[in-house]
């Protein structure tokens, strides 16, 4: 099992997961971060950091996003590394949860 974010970061991208974790697996794109799947080592310090609650275990994805498994582990191989908790957009919290937002997600 692995962690994964999901689309409530599209548009967000809160950076608070960034610094506890542990191993430095997450991905930075630009509207959007992903975990690396082979660097995740499944602490879950991520998930309670979130403040849009973007992050899950790949199991407990609702179905209809269970593609972003996928899509993360796609992405990780394409981004970079982010080490630090940056400021988020400043639009953030404009995007706090609005649904369907898959069609803004830049690579």
């Amino acid at each position: 099992m692995t962690y994964v974010v999901s689309e409530n970061c599209i548009k967000c991208k809160y950076t608070d997961c960034v610094a506890v974790c542990p191993v430095d697996c997450f991905r930075e794109g630009p509207n959007f971060l992903v975990i690396d799947p082979d660097e995740c080592i499944d602490c879950s310090l991520c998930v309670a950091e979130c403040p849009v609650e973007a992050i899950c275990a790949e199991e407990d994805l609702p179905l209809e996003q269970r593609y972003f498994i996928g899509l993360n582990a796609q992405l990780a191989k394409q981004w970079k590394a982010i080490v630090e908790k940056k400021e988020a957009p400043d639009d953030a919290d404009k995007w706090r949860g609005v649904k369907d937002k898959f069609h803004l997600l830049v690579r």
